[in-house]
């Protein structure tokens, strides 16, 4: 059974929804609500500190890179749960110009398709009656979307939330709440979002006063009323993913832990059993793993210990002799030759492929891309057509060996960033991509 839901969103990034989010599911949870959270688009940090805030691992739901059935597979996480809170990403109407497998990756396009009524969260700093002229154009936007109502973030005194609620009220807007600017509860950012839950010292703490600043100013009861139910037809059977191997060694540490919950969940499912190991603290793939997948991360924030780590180095090299290494992003960084940091410093990475990258001239390569593989990754076959997302701050300085697939964004226009793939005399093959695979195309 699905339980009912509700989608989390905003007019703008940096507006304060997740601090909304987080705030409503620990303060949910303390009140012994079980939620199932989920996360809207292609994101790794929000959905920790989600899974960390509700007790249950956060799902990210993706209608650019999903078809309808994966989608209504993994809402199948919110069994056994008594609510759904979705965290949108961006603003609300926000995705691409090109439609994907079931929308344009907006908030907008996963509400509707699963029936969740918005939460509009909106800045009210600077503004009174103005803000519910914001939240009636959404609504006029995309009147296919219920609008349960709003949040008032940032609110400056009494006469001001009376204000904006006036114009709520005229408007016919329902009110949840009103927060006042509190920067205690304000997590910190660096350059790809907010930091990595697991690296917050104060995390257990931050969670507890978030909730308790939610439940002293929205109405929760409100809240939980004005969830819908998913409708049975947005919901399917959890669909197989590919593992790489029966036997998966995967680099897990503060340097690569970009991994999507759908994709380990999938492996599982599949049968297959993943044997973490930390490449920070210079361990080696597990000799019985048919393959070894790196993910994403921050190796240019451990560039220093990365390359003194030499039985890391090694180990991954013997490894790859005979069974494939697959690298993405950060991972597919650490399996290059070189990193130079952002100081200008050189850093040896673990020489699978000859790829140089540098964050010394930082420039941002982000967007959903297309791939159709031209050589095998572990769970996929040449010719296969994937779709993932982009995002990171690397420059390209060498990239010499045989590309890995011909890669388009989400408009079909070709990027430089096509991955490498280097095959080696025992049958192992290395292989890495900027792009964060999400799922296959259909």
């Amino acid at each position: 059974m699905i339980p009912p839901g509700l989608l989390i969103s905003a007019p703008a990034s940096g507006t304060g929804k997740t601090t909304v989010t987080l705030g409503l599911l620990a303060a949910l949870r303390a009140r012994g609500v079980t939620v199932q959270p989920f996360k809207s688009g292609p994101d790794y940090i929000d959905p920790a500190f989600h899974t960390a805030a509700a007790g249950r691992v956060s799902v990210n739901l993706d209608t650019w890179a999903m078809a309808g059935d994966r989608l209504g597979g993994l809402v199948t996480a919110a069994q056994g749960a008594d609510l759904i809170v979705a965290e949108g990403s961006m603003g609300l109407i926000d995705g691409v110009a090109t439609p994907g497998e079931s929308g344009n990756g907006s908030s907008a396009d996963l509400a509707v398709a699963m029936g969740w009524p918005v939460v509009l969260v909106l800045d009210v700093s600077g503004q009174a009656q103005s803000a519910a002229a914001v939240a009636l154009g959404f609504a006029a936007m995309r009147p296919d979307l219920r609008l349960a109502g709003v949040v008032l973030n940032k609110v400056a005194s009494p006469r001001h939330e009376a204000l904006v609620r006036d114009g709520m009220d005229r408007a016919g807007l329902r009110v949840f709440g009103a927060l006042p600017r509190r920067a205690a509860i304000e997590l910190p950012e660096r350059h790809l979002g907010l930091v990595q839950a697991e690296e917050h010292p104060r995390l257990a703490t931050l969670l507890a006063d978030a909730g308790a600043f939610i439940a002293q100013h929205l109405d929760l009861p409100a809240l939980i009323a004005a969830a819908a139910v998913t409708p049975a037809a947005a919901v399917a059977s959890p669909l197989p993913i590919p593992p790489p191997a029966e036997r998966i060694a995967l680099a897990r540490d503060a340097a690569f832990s970009f991994v999507y919950p759908h994709l380990l969940d999938g492996w599982r499912r599949a049968g297959a059993t993943i044997l973490p190991f930390s490449p920070l603290a210079d361990e080696v793939p597990d000799d019985t793993a048919g393959a070894c997948w790196l993910p994403g991360g921050y190796p240019e924030l451990h560039g220093g210990r990365l390359a003194e780590a030499g039985q890391f180095r090694d180990g991954l090299a013997r490894f790859a002799e005979t069974r494939p290494v697959h690298g993405e992003c950060g991972g597919y960084m650490a399996m290059g030759a070189g990193l130079v940091a952002a100081d200008g410093t050189r850093h040896q990475m673990a020489g699978l492929l000859g790829l140089e990258t540098s964050f010394a001239k930082r420039r941002m390569h982000l967007g959903y891309r297309h791939a159709r593989l031209l050589a095998p990754i572990p769970g996929h076959a040449a010719g296969h057509r994937l779709r993932g997302h982009e995002f990171h701050y690397a420059t390209i300085l060498s990239q010499p060996d045989a590309p890995l697939a011909q890669v388009t964004d989400a408009t079909a226009t070709p990027v430089a960033e096509t991955g490498s793939t280097r095959s080696f005399a025992g049958g192992g093959r290395a292989t890495g991509t900027f792009f964060h695979h999400i799922a296959e195309a259909t």
